[in-house]
């Protein structure tokens, strides 16, 4: 069996290919990049692509087909990664996320590929005040990139993939360690600053709702969706991926991490204009199609495992929001040093588009 895995030099995409090696220690797995973070390695005792059989680098709008060729299963992780770097590159955020994704499903389809994986968002919901979002119900998507994501999801309902099992992962807030740390997500960046400065400051009134799911169940839902059976769920399906107990008010999530590191002081901003962003969502419809596959880790287990992690690191950054753990000002580094454009290519095409074989 062989699985491409494309946005493997990243956050999610690290622990993912780690985890897919563990179920199926047999197969041929192969890692699809454009390296912009492939060196933002963090408590690492080795690379982890070594796991990989292959790894290849290039552009994901310009993936070529014979990578494809031969694959079971193709699971869709590259992507401009969250609002902010949406917002900064509101086009490029449409090309990488949405019209990428639905080519490269179309070369799956035509290469014979028996399952196809797009990790979608939760925030396609937006606002939604009332009852957890289910499915099926109205979608509020407020930024680019969530605007990217529902439009990849109609995109891949509207096309015939004959009899590709194509599923759409709604993942919850992603949080949780790994060896590419990212800073810029809720529950990583509570953890960073209650180490570093002992002080979370939630911006809005800590009234916000957030579901989250530990990366680590990411991969588990990402190795069923990988295996899906169009029989379970359909030819299509999208289908919230998270736990229902997974649904946190944002001032929860400063009190639970200031209970794991004690002596963090919580400040709220309780003067803070509304924030659109907040919704919960309602799990079952995975949970009754994966019952396997539901996260298994807990916040508690999940915030301890962040901050052993970063106390391992020795990590002491307070201006942490802006260095390279964050992810746009990552990508922002590369351009004010020449070597990314606007269009978040590389500079130089030299070297843009190798292959690595045999790597594990």
């Amino acid at each position: 069996m062989k699985i491409l895995v494309t946005g493997n030099l990243g956050y999610v995409g690290s622990v993912v290919v780690r985890h897919l090696r563990q179920k199926f220690p047999s197969s041929r797995i192969v890692g699809f990049d454009s390296g912009f973070f492939a060196h933002c390695l963090t408590n690492v005792r080795q690379l982890p692509e070594v796991e990989l059989d292959a790894q290849h680098y290039g552009d994901i709008r310009e993936i070529p087909e014979e990578i494809v060729k031969g694959a079971d299963a193709v699971v869709q992780l590259a992507a401009i990664s969250n609002d902010p770097m949406g917002n900064r590159f509101e086009r490029v955020t449409d090309e990488v996320n949405h019209r990428s994704s639905r080519r490269l499903a179309q070369i799956a389809r035509n290469a014979g590929v028996r399952n196809y994986v797009f990790a979608s968002s939760c925030s396609v919901y937006g606002t939604a005040s009332c009852s957890p979002r289910r499915e099926g119900d109205e979608v509020n998507p407020l930024t680019a990139y969530a605007k990217s994501k529902i439009a990849t999801e109609a995109a891949l309902q509207q096309d015939e993939f004959g009899q590709m099992a194509t599923t759409c992962l709604r993942f919850a807030t992603a949080c949780g360690m790994s060896d590419r740390l990212r800073l810029d997500l809720v529950l990583n960046d509570f953890v960073a600053a209650a180490i570093t400065a002992g002080k979370i400051m939630v911006l809005s009134d800590g009234t916000p709702w957030r579901p989250l799911i530990a990366v680590k169940d990411m991969a588990r839902a990402i190795e069923w969706a990988a295996m899906r059976l169009p029989e379970v769920g359909g030819s299509f399906l999208t289908v919230n991926a998270g736990s229902d107990e997974w649904n946190y008010q944002v001032k929860d999530l400063a009190k639970s991490v200031a209970d794991v590191i004690p002596g963090t002081e919580i400040s709220i901003n309780g003067n803070a204009p509304p924030d659109k962003r907040s919704y919960r969502v309602d799990f079952s419809l995975y949970k009754s199609l994966a019952p396997e596959h539901t996260p298994q880790e807990t916040l508690i287990g999940t915030i301890t495992a962040l901050r052993d992690g970063l106390r391992e690191m020795n990590f002491n950054d307070a201006d942490f929001r802006n260095s390279t753990y964050i992810r746009l000002k990552m990508l922002e580094y590369h351009m004010n040093t020449g070597r990314l454009t606007e269009e978040l290519r590389w500079a130089s095409r030299a070297g843009s588009e190798k292959s690595v074989n045999g790597v594990g």
